[in-house]
């Protein structure tokens, strides 16, 4: 089996307290044909500090950028990987993660993977299928998607207008786009645990969807059927926080 490249960028900011445990969770993997580029965004606590200890192991950039998206894109550019990954800082690898995605591109000759990743549950379910009125049809961003770069070109960077989403436009992008194969990790193939205290948590659920209708509409979306897409989707939370 052939054991491709892959590049694995991980942004951060002021996170003295998680980044170690992160890179270590890069840097202990039992696959080791891959690259790791650490994008800080001008921290002004320790975080970089911490990261240079682990000069000759990572590669790391610091520079101020607009924001996540913003490094991640600058971490693509950087890369010289045939497969992608992005692991949020506070987000950690199993120790597996790499072989198990380095396993489904040769197996399947897949474009894009997402593999199981460890929330408050197993995340795993791809549903593609839904995305006409979901976006969240996917276990996760970081830590549990990876893609090849010559598809990412195709595909385009993250759009930093959406400040807090703008993987859901590149995945709106991506799974209209029938000429790219792409599938899902079983259950029990964990690659990674997720933390679910993020950027998007701290999101009021209705600013949220307005940005995911943004989305859709910047992508041909009908603007009627959005307009009450959101409004059922405002309905239905607000039900479930009585219910």
């Amino acid at each position: 089996m052939k054991n491709r490249k892959i590049t694995i960028i991980t942004p951060v900011k002021n996170d003295e307290k998680n980044i170690e445990k992160t890179i270590r969770s890069v840097l202990n993997q039992n696959y080791k044909n891959f690259e790791y580029i650490v994008v800080d965004g001008n921290s002004n606590d320790s975080t970089l500090e911490i990261i240079k200890k682990f000069r000759g192991k990572v590669r790391f950039f610091s520079k101020k950028d607009k924001n996540l998206w913003d490094a991640i894109n600058f971490g693509i550019t950087k890369s010289s990987g045939e497969i992608i990954g992005t692991l949020n800082s506070n987000d950690f690898f199993s120790k597996n993660a790499l072989s198990i995605v380095n396993k489904y591109f040769e197996k399947f000759d897949i474009d894009y993977l997402f593999g199981a990743v460890k929330k408050n549950k197993v995340f795993y379910k791809f549903e593609p299928e839904k995305l006409h009125y979901r976006l969240n049809i996917y276990p996760s961003h970081s830590c549990s998607f990876f893609i090849k770069k010559k598809v990412q070109k195709k595909i385009g960077l993250y759009n930093i207008k959406y400040n807090f989403c703008s993987d859901y436009d590149l995945f709106y992008k991506l799974f209209k786009n029938k000429k790219f194969k792409g599938m899902n990790t079983k259950k029990n193939e964990v690659v990674g645990k997720f933390n679910m205290e993020g950027i998007s948590s701290k999101v009021p659920f209705y600013k949220f969807y307005f940005y995911e209708m943004k989305i859709r509409y910047d992508n041909g979306q009908n603007l009627i059927y959005l307009f009450f897409l959101y409004l059922i989707k405002i309905l239905n939370k607000i039900r479930n926080l009585f219910t």
